[in-house]
Order: structure tokens, then sequence, then C-alpha cells
């Protein structure tokens, strides 16, 4: 997989500007810059930001096209939310949800 197409694909489903990604990213836009410049393939650190920026997992950036799963709004929202939550929040929830399923 060419990570660096990836990112600017998905650069281009959103019309975003290398600015656009690096402020959503919570990266300096000279790192965004260096990356595309210098065909530097980031760091899995960096890529996790560029994931959550773009509202979607580590899996589904490294899926095939036609193996991503598709999310609503809904289901990105959750998923955003759900990265914030701090471990014992997030077992908190689990056990509310299975006491209602």
């Amino acid at each position: 997989m060419d990570v660096l197409q990836k990112v600017k694909s998905l650069m281009e489903e959103r019309s975003w500007t290398e600015y656009r990604l690096a402020k959503n990213a919570n990266l300096s836009q000279s790192t965004i810059k260096n990356i595309f410049q210098r065909n530097n393939v980031p760091t899995v650190a960096t890529i996790e930001k560029l994931c959550t920026a773009f509202g979607i997992t580590l899996s589904q950036f490294f899926a095939n096209d036609n193996d991503l799963v598709s999310l609503n709004s809904e289901d990105i929202e959750l998923l955003q939310r759900w990265s914030k939550l701090s471990l014992e929040q997030k077992e908190s929830f689990l056990n509310m949800l299975k006491s209602i399923s």
C-alpha cells in the first residue's frame, strides 16, 4: 500500500489542503509538507493522528478499498468520542451497554 497516496486520496475526497489536514490532525504544517515533499512515510503515531483527523480507524486506513466499512456520521461521532475516553470510562460504558442488550 502506498501510504502517501492513501493520505492524498483521503484529502482529495474531503477537498482538504495540507494546512487543513495539519490543523485537523494537530500536526505542524511543516510536518505535513515534509511528508509529501520528501516522500517520507509517516510514523505510526503520525498516521494515527491523520486517521483521527479523517474520522477513520487505522484498520480502515490500511484496508483495501473494497474492504472499507462505510461509517455513517453517527458511527464516526461514536468512534471519535470513544477514542477520547479514559480506560475506566470505556469499561463503564461497555458494562452499561452489556446491561441493556
